[in-house]
């Protein structure tokens, strides 16, 4: 992979919207998400976060604008798992299957080897509890078992909604070192969060909307070299927008 690689953005979305009757969700969004990097996500409850998601990914049709994924329509990548990879939704298993169960038909219906499912039940942490029925989870391992089946392929760009939902402090900086080393391995990785002090030690981009807009976004780095926090940028940005 080429330096100028690293500089191309993963994602573009440009001008999405997304109306539902007279309720503007996401209202002429747009902004990109740089290779290798990770991007945080931020806004209120009820800012667009998880719609923009959804969109970004084709699990919601866009009223109107437009995504490109390295560079092609979406369309063209989304349903291949080693291009994306998302946890949005709550893990999607059956309560009454197993987590191993869960994954392997997941892999069948991706054309991936079954070795893979037990791959990624070690990365998450989820080995022992694999013969175990979903619906004998904790939360935190339901958000576990959703991780594993975004990463089931492997893919380029991994998508997350409010992944640390459920997970107990080690379970956090578990997840922060998991996504920190697909940064430093070239990956991408797009989070949404509300949780600003642990994202500040994650991420190396801000995007923050609210009422479906984009307010700001920047790097880590020019924010921390202003002395401000993402805490501080998060309510300088939100409040006025609210006002």
């Amino acid at each position: 992979m080429t330096s100028q690689d690293f500089q191309s953005p993963v994602v573009v979305a440009a001008g999405l919207s997304k109306h539902y009757r007279r309720v503007r969700a996401v209202d002429d969004l747009s902004f990109t998400v740089r290779r290798g990097a990770v991007t945080g996500f931020f806004g209120p409850n009820g800012a667009g976060k998880t719609t923009a998601l959804k969109l970004l990914v084709g699990l919601a049709r866009p009223s109107g604008g437009s995504v490109l994924l390295d560079g092609a329509p979406l369309r063209a990548t989304i349903s291949d798992p080693s291009r994306v990879g998302v946890a949005i939704e709550p893990c999607g298993a059956h309560p009454g299957r197993t987590a191993r169960a869960h994954l392997r038909a997941l892999a069948v219906m991706g054309g991936l080897p079954s070795s893979r499912v037990e791959e990624v039940l070690e990365l998450v942490g989820l080995e022992e509890a694999a013969g175990r029925r979903v619906g004998g989870y904790s939360m935190g391992m339901r958000q576990r078992l959703g991780l594993a089946t975004a990463l089931l392929g492997d893919p380029d760009l991994l998508v997350l909604d409010e992944p640390t939902n459920g997970l107990d402090p080690r379970g956090i900086r578990w997840l922060r070192t998991l996504i920190r080393s697909r940064a430093a391995a070239g990956r991408t990785v797009l989070l949404s969060s509300h949780v600003l002090s642990e994202a500040a030690l994650t991420v190396d981009d801000v995007v923050v909307i609210d009422h479906g807009r984009v307010l700001h976004q920047g790097s880590m780095t020019a924010l921390t070299d202003r002395g401000r926090t993402l805490e501080e940028l998060f309510f300088d940005l939100t409040d006025g927008a609210a006002a």
